[in-house]
């Protein structure tokens, strides 16, 4: 499975989905927004200055653009437009422009007209990796902080739901700490025992949960066999969940600057997918995340 699959699979839809960007009068945001609506992922709704916005788009534009809707709006209430169009049903995901994440959740978790489930939002980067033959997701590198066992409950059984999503049938998920074995002084490993568990009582469900992993145990062969280190997870991860934030934020990043993986990333857990990028993200990486949040709504988010 390569991330061009999933795009693959979002142009083959027969009803084009809407996504509502907050804040888009931004190059990278505008590449990736044309180039998603010239290969037919989707159509869109563009908050932001009206001028800025209808100036590139005349002037990159090579085709007729019926399916982008440029709404003129201030940065300070571009979020709240944009979470609106997709509560009241105008759009079917969101994705944040040039405008800080802050911003974009305090929007998203307004009382009146916010996209609140009551579950744990939490951040699915799916990654394309030279040398791995399917992709590698990562969670949670961007929204919870120091997240404790129920909310790690939560994380996991997200980024499973939406691994289905994108055609894993059974993802197996590798909770990662430093040691393999638990260490009552160390969090993380009590933790990935407790999943461990609790996914065998099937309190986490439609996947398979492993832990405590370290990240060559999680994703090699050799190295888990090396190890003495059996089970269905070992050396074969779909999804690796993360301690905390700072673990996944660096994991995130030296895929990206060292491994020149490619990625695309969504928020889960609300009532429609969040393409929720870096503002730093190529325009590359923001593209890939609309072919992701694209196929979580093909699929019956």
């Amino acid at each position: 499975m390569r991330l061009q699959n999933l795009v693959s699979q979002a142009k083959n839809q027969q009803e084009k989905p809407v996504i509502a960007v907050a804040e888009a009068g931004d190059q990278e945001v505008l590449e990736s927004i044309l180039k998603s609506y010239k290969e037919g992922l989707a159509h869109f709704i563009l908050f932001g200055n009206d001028d800025k916005i209808s100036d590139w788009l005349d002037r990159n534009a090579d085709v007729p653009l019926d399916g982008i809707k440029v709404v003129p709006t201030d940065t300070a209430s571009a979020a709240l437009k944009a979470v609106k169009a997709v509560h009241d049903g105008d759009a079917d995901i969101l994705m944040k422009g040039l405008i800080s994440t802050s911003a974009l959740l305090k929007a998203v978790l307004n009382k009146e007209f916010g996209l609140r489930t009551g579950k744990v939002l939490s951040h699915v980067a799916a990654f394309e990796v030279e040398g791995f033959e399917k992709l590698i997701f990562i969670t949670d590198a961007a929204m919870n902080i120091e997240p404790d066992l129920n909310q790690k409950v939560q994380i996991a059984q997200n980024a499973i739901d939406f691994a289905i999503r994108t055609g894993v049938d059974v993802p197996k998920v590798a909770v990662l700490a430093a040691v393999e074995n638990v260490n009552p002084a160390m969090q993380a490993t009590l933790d990935a025992a407790s999943l461990t568990v609790m996914n065998l009582r099937n309190q986490i469900q439609d996947g398979i949960v492993e832990g405590p992993l370290a990240l060559d145990n999680a994703i090699s062969r050799e190295a888990a066999a090396h190890k003495g280190i059996t089970g269905n997870v070992a050396g074969n991860a779909d999804i690796l969940l993360v301690p905390n934030i700072e673990t996944g934020n660096v994991l995130y990043k030296s895929l990206i600057y060292f491994a020149r993986a490619k990625v695309g990333a969504v928020i889960c857990g609300a009532k429609a997918p969040i393409v929720l990028t870096s503002r730093a993200d190529s325009a590359e990486s923001k593209y890939y995340s609309i072919a992701l949040a694209v196929n979580s709504v093909i699929t019956d988010y």
